[in-house]
């Protein structure tokens, strides 16, 4: 097979070609053929290494003067970036040795339904609450854009209210439904995460989204909008519920953490933790999730300081909708949907699991 050459390579067609064969990035970097990620695995396309000449000429296809400015000044850049009416990409535009690289994320247009995705019934009425926050959480590719889109399209489509998200890129747009969906930008709308949350409590919101509480003045807004009356989403790059409220806790002044530990306690409504696993019975991945809901239980364990006893109560949680993550995988593998390497190897406790799996008589 003849190799195509880099130069001829335009980036019209490697987009279309992501969203042909399902790929879930693009990856563009000098001394490689581009390489799509599908289904997890990372897959080179048959064509000439790119040069430097290439990455640049692919990169100013799709990037504005203004970020191109932002790589010269800062290394890189974010942005997202609208493929006609079929999807849109979240775009990084790197530098690394000198050279220009790209990676680019496939936003489909279509929004999965809770039921798609895999999340219990339950989750959808925790929707519908006045107030709270609702936290999505996982390793970075794991979906959680994906669920939070989901989520909040539910709500676009069955509440009368004022939608408001805060992204870095936005990514999903959302069309005005039975909600009014007012979407800002960082660095293009509003210049930061906390001075978003601050003006949007102004702004008549009922639901917040915030793409991710990536410092301590987002995490204290956050928090705050979500004990002032409003229902707020947020991401955060943990796995587990108790992790994630460790995490928060922790990233306050000593001196502060008592009281973020009782803010958190009444104002926590549910943490979504998941990971997404390769799947062995057919083409494509699957969505691994832990699952807990807040009880005057765990509750107590929150504002005590005994997180470390948050994951008992989610093993005993079943009727809330509660479950644990390694609970979840083990009924993945049980299905014969993901691999005993990725069972064994993902799950939060893996001597438990073996233990399961040595008592059942079952094997790999």
């Amino acid at each position: 097979m003849t190799e195509i050459e880099s130069s001829t390579i335009e980036m019209t067609d490697l987009l279309q070609l992501c969203v042909d064969e399902g790929a879930s990035d693009l990856h563009l970097a000098v001394g490689t053929p581009p390489t799509l990620r599908v289904h997890g695995r990372m897959t080179p396309l048959e064509t000439a290494s790119l040069t430097r000449d290439d990455t640049e000429r692919l990169m100013k296809s799709v990037t504005s003067p203004e970020h191109q400015q932002q790589v010269r000044e800062h290394g890189g850049t974010d942005f997202g970036f609208g493929f006609g009416t079929q999807a849109r990409f979240r775009v990084s535009v790197l530098k690394a040795k000198g050279n220009i690289g790209v990676v680019m994320r496939l936003i489909p247009n279509d929004l999965l339904s809770l039921d798609d995705i895999g999340l219990p019934g339950q989750i959808k009425e925790l929707l519908f609450r006045p107030r709270g926050l609702i936290l999505v959480t996982g390793p970075t590719g794991s979906g959680k854009t994906t669920t939070l889109a989901s989520m909040l399209d539910v709500i676009n489509q069955e509440r009368e209210c004022h939608l408001l998200t805060i992204e870095d890129p936005i990514e999903y747009y959302h069309q005005h439904k039975m909600s009014l969906v007012t979407q800002r930008e960082i660095g293009v709308d509003v210049p930061s995460f906390p001075e978003a949350l601050r003006r949007g409590l102004r702004q008549d919101p009922d639901v917040i989204m915030v793409g991710e509480m990536r410092d301590l003045e987002t995490m204290e807004a956050a928090i705050t909008a979500s004990e002032t009356g409003h229902l707020v989403f947020a991401t955060l790059h943990t796995t587990g519920a108790a992790r994630t409220v460790d995490r928060i806790v922790d990233a306050f002044p000593t001196i502060q953490q008592a009281q973020i530990r009782t803010q958190l306690a009444s104002g926590i409504v549910a943490v979504v933790s998941q990971l997404l696993l390769m799947r062995i019975d057919r083409p494509g991945r699957v969505a691994a999730f832990e699952i807990m809901i807040s009880t005057p239980s765990i509750e107590a364990l929150i504002r005590d300081n005994k997180t470390f006893r948050i994951t008992s109560d989610i093993q005993t949680g079943a009727k809330h909708g509660m479950i644990t993550l390694d609970a979840h995988m083990m009924a993945l593998y049980e299905a014969g949907q993901i691999s005993y390497e990725d069972l064994i190897t993902k799950a939060n406790e893996p001597e438990g699991i073996l233990d399961k799996l040595a008592g059942s008589g079952k094997k790999k």
